[in-house]
């Protein structure tokens, strides 16, 4: 019998958080023309104003305003292709 590993769960995201998974969300958020900053991989105040804005009309009540967590990362995933 083979061992599979489990896959580590995606990271919370928020204000202040630097590196790749941020840059994709930026890069997400592009497609649907909500952050037009750099995909710079810096969680500033601009991509934390298009994840609220996403939030709120996409109807996603269950992470915290301009968070990015768990319900916003599955709903913008479905809804974007891979950057």
């Amino acid at each position: 019998m083979r061992a599979t590993a489990s896959a580590a769960p995606a990271p919370v995201l928020r204000i202040g958080d630097q590196g790749p998974e941020v840059k994709e969300l930026q890069l997400r958020l592009g497609q649907l023309l909500l952050y037009t900053g750099d995909a710079d991989g810096v969680y500033g105040k601009q991509v934390e104003d298009a994840v609220r804005n996403y939030q709120w009309s996409r109807g996603i009540t269950a992470d915290e305003p301009g968070v990015y967590g768990e319900a916003t990362r599955a709903h913008l995933e479905a809804e974007t292709s891979q950057p």
